[in-house]
């Protein structure tokens, strides 16, 4: 081998070498991030779909499935947690026990659970055209089993999600949402869904909202809250915020639980919400006024 050979051999194995190096110190140091910022190039207040999903600087969060759909709530397991009904069915319009366990990996029952907006466990439950929204708070017995009344007032199927974080036994945090059906024995005739509004009204009440979601971008929606005299009443804290919004997508009812942040905007409760796509979605709002909860519910169409 000649002397020009051997220097461009020494050449090439150099280069290759130097980039196996800098991957493997790429692997070894990841890209800093800061908390609540978005990627390089894309503004506060406009992330993409399973980015971060905070506004940027409050408390303001949405429960979802991460990936390139942000819904979750689709399947009985999920994150290496099980959803194990112990009941499913109820008679219509008669109150029954549910009763259920979170299993984790192992099978086993799980006992450990964060406190999260006051409650170691959200349960959602909607008949499955979007009819009799419940947002409901179980207990939890010491062997792992949740338990609740539950009353299902029209036959049909319907969807039940419990909303929850996971401690595990290193300490480590997980948020989990897992769906399962209920059945309430009968006749069943789905109702269509309202058309799209953005106004709603309940026991007196009007509740509208601002704002335009887009699919797989965090946008703002700012609801606001009128009384019978057309005032803005005094909207008191639920569950430790301004009120709770939850999604649900129609069809396959994929499930978004979205908290608002930490104080009002003047006199507007506001969300950060994030769609995965286009569709026709369910918005279900509560709020407290005089200590009293109600739920403020909408059609919204995203194109």
């Amino acid at each position: 081998m000649d002397a020009g050979t051997v220097r461009l051999a020494l050449v090439v194995g150099g280069l290759v070498l130097a980039v196996l190096l800098g991957f493997g110190l790429g692997r070894l140091n990841p890209r800093e991030t800061v908390p609540g910022a978005g990627p390089a190039g894309v503004p506060a207040g406009a992330m993409p779909a399973g980015a971060h999903s905070h506004a940027p600087g409050t408390g303001a969060h949405q429960h979802d499935g991460g990936g390139d759909d942000v819904a979750s709530g689709f399947s009985v397991t999920s994150a290496g947690y099980t959803l194990a009904p112990l009941t499913g069915e109820f008679p219509v319009g008669r109150q029954g026990d549910l009763r259920f366990q979170i299993h984790d990996g192992q099978r086993r029952p799980v006992t450990r659970f964060a406190v999260v907006h006051e409650k170691p466990l959200h349960l959602i439950v909607v008949r499955r055209d979007l009819t009799g929204f419940q947002h409901l708070h179980p207990t939890m017995a010491p062997d792992g089993t949740w338990s609740i009344p539950l009353t299902l007032p029209e036959p049909g199927v319907w969807r039940a999600y419990a909303d929850f974080t996971a401690l595990a036994d290193d300490g480590s945090q997980t948020a989990v949402t897992l769906g399962v059906d209920l059945v309430a024995p009968g006749d069943y005739t789905p109702r269509p869904l309202p058309e799209a509004a953005r106004q709603a009204t309940v026991d007196g009440f009007t509740v509208g909202y601002e704002g335009e979601p887009t699919p797989g971008t965090s946008v703002p929606l700012l609801f606001r809250i009128r009384g019978a005299d057309g005032g803005a009443p005094t909207v008191e804290r639920y569950l430790g915020a301004y009120g709770h919004l939850v999604a649900l997508r129609e069809g396959d009812l994929g499930y978004l639980h979205v908290h608002p942040e930490p104080q009002l905007d003047g006199d507007a409760v506001k969300f950060w919400l994030t769609v995965p796509a286009p569709g026709r979605y369910r918005l279900y709002l509560d709020f407290q006024v005089a200590g009293e909860v109600r739920t403020a519910e909408f059609t919204l169409t995203v194109g």
